[in-house]
């Protein structure tokens, strides 16, 4: 079950002007912002076949960002000389999006890590009309758009509608001089950040006056201006968005397929907004799953059956290490939206999946994903988990087994300990 956000009393304390100014928008390929067209370039240039990422990350590959950018409405010059994908922060936000949305993944293929669109969710995005598109990003954005995608650390207490407010509250209005301004740099690193300012100006929250590249350095800001509708559409946002933020509903959102979860509180006052984005609900995949199993250079090959839980391939991997069952743990992994997922101990019931009640064939695992199994908490057995492939399923086999060994299992406990 969601929380659901309504209209309630939100819309009545909305000022007139505001109201107007929101009823008066048109949301079209052409505005607000360049949101639309500009994600649309970046489907365009992953294409049907995919495109080669990192293998780690899923990134956007670096040899291709100049070019992606410079096919952008409005391009970012910068003076970075081997530039990484949050060098250029416009990209990097449209590649939140394009993962917080689930209309992508990432699968090996071969040696290769691709990023693919989905094409089922393809489907029904083709389907939609400006103003659902518009809001089924800004939904990807403020409910699901997760720090970790894009490989930062989570933000605490402070989710992005507290942080665009912030900024915000920083900008008066007639704009903020930024370059030179140590204040107002400040102002953006512990808000937003550039990426943040970046997604603000993809959707016309905001109009950003860029500064002349310098040498080694990223994309620099000159001015920043807000724009009425992002005052009003922040007016309108904030209270519903905040309580989101303290009750968790955000962190729940993150791994769900649902949208349109705005639609109650926007639809009054943009009634174009009709369909939702339609991301399928996982389904279970049968199987046998082959997992490589590695602490530095030992490792274990360990074949399981989808039916099986992961308490259960927990304790096949420990007992290929000869590690005893008495401690906490949990598997974490990047789900299909870029986030980090963690199925846990059974004993952490407040902490849920919990690994006895949850499937290896529910969890949407590719080839080549790489899981965390973290043993311990205490002495913190880091264990790498990678898929290697998934073969057709065998009604006979009812458990899983080992199949290859190499190396000499590290001891759990120290001697010193055992003495002790």
């Amino acid at each position: 079950m969601h929380h659901k956000i309504t209209p309630s009393s939100t819309v009545r304390r909305l000022s007139s002007q505001n109201r107007q100014i929101l009823k008066e928008m048109v949301t079209d390929e052409n505005g607000p912002g360049t949101v639309l067209r500009d994600f649309e370039t970046l489907l365009r240039f992953i294409g049907p076949a995919g495109t080669k990422v990192g293998s780690k990350a899923g990134f956007l590959p670096a040899e291709a960002l100049p070019k992606l950018n410079a096919e952008l409405v409005h391009p970012l010059q910068i003076g970075v000389e081997r530039p990484q994908q949050k060098s250029y922060p416009n990209i990097n936000c449209l590649y939140l999006l394009l993962r917080a949305s689930g209309m992508s993944h990432v699968a090996k293929q071969g040696k290769d890590n691709l990023l693919f669109l989905n094409e089922r969710v393809m489907q029904s995005w083709r389907n939609l009309n400006p103003t659902e598109r518009f809001f089924t990003l800004l939904e990807s954005w403020l409910l699901r758009g997760k720090p970790e995608i894009l490989g930062e650390r989570p933000w605490g207490i402070l989710g992005p509608a507290i942080k665009w407010a912030t900024l915000f509250s920083n900008i008066p209005d007639q704009g903020l001089e930024v370059s030179g301004n140590k204040s107002a740099e400040h102002t953006i690193t512990y808000s937003l950040g550039l990426s943040g300012v970046a997604m603000l100006n993809l959707f016309g929250l905001i109009n950003v006056e860029s500064a002349a590249p310098e040498q080694g350095k990223g994309w620099l800001i000159a001015r920043i201006q807000r724009t009425d509708f992002g005052d009003a559409l922040l007016q309108l946002l904030y209270e519903p968005l905040t309580y989101w933020e303290d009750y968790g509903a955000y962190e729940k959102n993150a791994l769900s397929p649902s949208f349109g979860l705005l639609q109650p509180l926007l639809q009054p006052l943009f009634p174009e907004w009709q369909k939702n984005l339609t991301v399928p609900e996982p389904g279970f995949r049968d199987g046998v799953y082959v997992f490589k199993v590695s602490i530095g250079r030992i490792w274990r090959r360990i074949a399981a059956p989808g039916r099986l839980d992961m308490d259960s391939l927990s304790r096949i991997v420990l007992d290929s290490f000869d590690f005893d069952y008495d401690h906490l743990y949990s598997f974490t992994f990047k789900s299909r939206f870029g986030t980090d997922v963690s199925v846990n101990h059974p004993g952490t019931e407040d902490d849920p999946p919990l690994a006895d009640t949850t499937l290896i064939g529910e969890l949407e695992f590719r080839p080549g994903l790489e899981i965390e199994f973290l043993y311990d908490f205490g002495d913190m057995w880091k264990f790498r988990i990678q898929l290697e492939e998934i073969r057709p399923a065998d009604p006979k086999m009812a458990k899983a087994v080992i199949i290859e060994s190499r190396g000499q299992a590290p001891e759990q406990y120290d001697r010193w300990d055992e003495d002790e």
